[in-house]
């Protein structure tokens, strides 16, 4: 009988404590998250009951497993794998407390500071960390987990003799891999490039959408995802909208026939753009910048406060000033003049002038 109700009492001992232990946790975090609701950290923590619970309950089992006599002629296997399940869950643990942790901070961050450009850095860098953290408590649980083996231990000698040589080979093999890391670091906090800012890569337009330590992706104005390796943004130039202020100056671009009326053209541009809400309003201006044989080009420039305004204030000036030319002076439009040429007067030719004659089909 005793047998039966040592092992019945530790395991739901340890289980009935674990959950007792897990409420207890979580009530007191949410009262507390009640009580400041303007401290994100405690509603955060509430995302480790899980985690916590069974780190306790690997604990305690690991701990009394062999008081229980549960499977004694298995007991060195049943030791190392709840050993082993706790650093794991230790670990899982860690990652969830730290990322907690981190996201509050960065919650604080957002909501007392008004730049966005400040907001999408420290975004970034908060982002970059957690990944950094969640690798480095990876690596040592891995590492941990290893040494639990009697094998591995007995190999650690031989691998501290070879580790140079393992280092050279695995520097040389893992060359690009390592350079990404490096550069997304240096992405991070050198404030390259921010998550949420407006970049041209390849003539691709689009939103930087994401950012790990290896690859960044942008998101495209027609929703497609360009990933590409960080190092790109490293090494190769590359146009980023939003570096220095969202505020951002667009230019329309019209060729018009030399007749074309630039005078009620500036007043009609000065009246589309008062009445298109994306104008800011900060500057606006239309000047003749080229003249060839046949045509002017005509520059319609006006601004806004990011890169999507700007869009929607250049499409529509191209199409009402389009609309308004075609309506009241369909002649200021480009022509083709299929016109016979007009001889000079006589005297001022410096050859003489063949008058074209018509053939009408007769000898």
């Amino acid at each position: 009988m005793e047998n039966v109700l040592r092992p019945l009492i530790v395991i739901g001992g340890s289980v009935v404590l674990t959950l007792a232990v897990g409420w207890l946790a979580d009530w007191v975090l949410r009262r507390a998250d009640a009580r400041q609701p303007e401290q994100p950290l405690w509603g955060l923590l509430r995302r480790c009951r899980l985690p916590l619970q069974l780190v306790m309950c690997t604990a305690l089992l690991r701990g009394s497993y062999i008081q229980a006599k549960i499977a004694e002629d298995h007991s060195v296997g049943v030791g190392r794998t709840l050993t082993l399940v706790l650093i794991g869950s230790v670990a899982w643990l860690a990652v969830r407390v730290s990322a907690a942790v981190v996201e509050s901070s960065y919650s604080r961050y957002a909501s007392a500071h008004r730049d966005p450009a400040r907001v999408r850095r420290v975004r970034t860098q908060v982002t970059l960390i957690q990944r950094v953290v969640a690798a480095i408590v990876g690596v040592v649980a891995a590492g941990a987990m290893l040494l639990t083996f009697p094998a591995m231990q007995a190999a650690g000698t031989s691998l501290l003799a070879s580790a140079g040589v393992l280092g050279i080979v695995a520097g040389v093999a893992a060359q690009s891999t390592l350079g990404n890391l490096f550069a997304g670091l240096q992405i991070a906090f050198g404030d390259m490039v921010r998550i949420g800012d407006t970049v041209v890569v390849d003539g691709e337009w689009g939103v930087v959408d994401e950012i790990t330590l290896t690859f960044l992706t942008v998101r495209t104005w027609d929703e497609r995802r360009i990933t590409m390796p960080v190092s790109y943004f490293t090494s190769k130039p590359f146009e980023n909208w939003s570096r220095g202020g969202a505020q951002m100056t667009g230019i329309v671009f019209l060729h018009l026939d030399h007749t074309a009326p630039i005078a009620a053209m500036r007043e009609k541009l000065h009246e589309v753009l008062r009445d298109c809400a994306a104008w800011d309003g900060r500057d606006w201006g239309l000047a003749v910048t080229d003249t060839t044989p046949n045509t002017i080009q005509v520059r319609a420039l006006a601004t806004a406060k990011d890169a999507d305004d700007i869009w929607t204030v250049r499409v529509t000036v191209r199409e009402q000033l389009v609309a308004w030319l075609t309506e009241h002076h369909p002649y200021a439009l480009p022509r083709v003049n299929t016109a016979w040429a007009v001889e000079p007067p006589d005297g001022h030719h410096p050859h003489p002038v063949t008058p074209h004659v018509p053939r009408t089909g007769r000898g």
